[in-house]
């Protein structure tokens, strides 16, 4: 049986794997653990088609070790003994255990006394954050890395890489990939390398060669294999950024109808991940302080919209589109936090006081750190006059609040009566 090309192309080593090179990358911690035969069971979480299952076949492959795969969820204790035997026989065996989130407690405890001899580097892949939802028992015996979508250019290369392997590939194919449907290809996925493989493979083996006995790929072929529409007529590259930056816009414009047509563009093209995270950007950074319950809703129906997905999910999310456009707008605090960093990258600040510094140590009081600072909650309203910026910059005023809704003009009023108790 031929085997999907995304298991085709699967990494056989660590210098393979496209993306999270925060964890694979030259001197990064996984590739430090192989490079050194130092391994320890992990637990890697994040969305489908990341590269959980390439990571853990690359680092099998780079180590020479045995490579199982496991489903936590539909195989049984008996198919974890088979491959504790072969540790046996064998030495250490590399276990995928893929939905390790719905380990049962017999195969958990099956498991545990193999995972702490070593003789199981366990690897376990999860869409589900660990920290919540995997038995306290498996966490603490494991590191726990987070991987995340891939980066359009990630994507790129894996195709290129795909399109150009005869063995394991479609290079004994001869294929013209036009860069609309490349640009598509790679940024429609949303991140998912799998779905881009798999909808590549299709295309490719779908569609007749020309009289120059070339397979040509256009636009067209890859939004049908993938069954996603491109988000423009004129097909251009820049068109999944266009519709983004104008669904800000339009929220920040207090635009319901058109924030609610852009939002359409991208549900209609699957893209739910760019919505989602676009949404929490703008509740944050126009909307903000001036509302603060309308960021937390908007969290609230992001999570609501994960848990359901498409079309579903569309439901919450309007809810919020429709409310952050309606409510009152206030930037003030990117604005204060960027002038904060600006003076932080420029080196405009000085020493932080003395007072301030920690004290926790023997010899802090000889330096004069700690000295001086007065604990506020010793004095009434928990409150007592004292510099807290370095001498450089101690009138500095980064957070210039604005009188757009209830919350900001009540916390500008608390501000500005502060700052003139410390003498700014």
């Amino acid at each position: 049986m031929q085997q999907p090309l995304a298991y085709r192309m699967r990494p056989t080593k660590i210098e393979e794997i496209v993306g999270q090179q925060d964890l694979v990358g030259p001197g990064k911690i996984i590739s430090r653990m192989v490079k050194a035969k130092m391994l320890s069971s992990m637990i890697l979480y994040g969305p489908p088609g990341t590269g959980k299952t390439s990571i853990a076949s690359a680092i099998a492959g780079s180590t020479k070790y045995a490579f199982r795969v496991l489903n936590a969820a539909t195989d049984t204790k008996k198919d974890l003994q088979v491959v504790a035997e072969e540790a046996k026989m064998s030495g250490t065996v590399v276990l995928l255990l893929d939905e390790i989130h719905r380990l049962d407690k017999t195969k958990q405890d099956f498991l545990l006394p193999l995972l702490e001899k070593g003789a199981i580097i366990l690897i376990g892949a999860t869409t589900e954050n660990p920290y919540i939802n995997i038995n306290p028992a498996i966490r603490s015996r494991t590191q726990i890395f987070e991987v995340h979508p891939l980066s359009p250019k990630d994507i790129k290369q894996a195709v290129l890489r795909a399109l150009k392997d005869v063995k394991n590939g479609l290079g004994q194919f001869h294929v013209s990939l036009s860069d609309p449907a490349m640009e598509f290809l790679t940024t429609a996925t949303n991140g998912d390398l799998r779905s881009a493989l798999n909808g590549l493979e299709l295309a490719v083996k779908s569609t007749p060669e020309n009289d120059d006995k070339m397979i040509d790929i256009d636009l067209s072929v890859i939004e049908e294999c993938l069954q996603r529409k491109s988000l423009s007529a004129d097909k251009n590259g820049d068109a999944h950024y266009d519709v983004i930056s104008a669904f800000q816009k339009s929220i920040r414009g207090s635009d319901v109808d058109a924030a609610l047509h852009y939002a359409s563009r991208l549900i209609e093209s699957g893209d739910l991940v760019s919505l989602i995270r676009r949404l929490i950007v703008i509740a944050y950074e126009d909307v903000g302080l001036a509302n603060p319950a309308a960021c937390e809703r908007t969290v609230s129906a992001v999570e609501a919209a994960k848990q359901l997905g498409l079309p579903e999910g569309r439901i919450p999310l309007a809810n919020v589109i429709i409310e952050l456009c309606l409510s009152p707008k206030s930037n003030s605090a990117m604005s204060a936090i960027d002038q904060a960093l600006n003076d932080v990258k420029t080196g405009n600040y000085g020493e932080i006081p003395l007072r301030l510094k920690d004290a926790h140590y023997k010899g802090a009081k000889k330096l004069g750190r700690g000295v001086e600072y007065e604990y506020p909650h010793d004095f009434p309203n928990d409150w007592v006059k004292q510099q807290y910026l370095p001498d450089k910059i101690k009138n500095a005023q980064y957070y210039h609040p604005k009188n757009n809704g209830k919350i900001e003009t009540a916390l500008k009023e608390q501000y500005l009566r502060l700052r003139q108790s410390f003498g700014r």
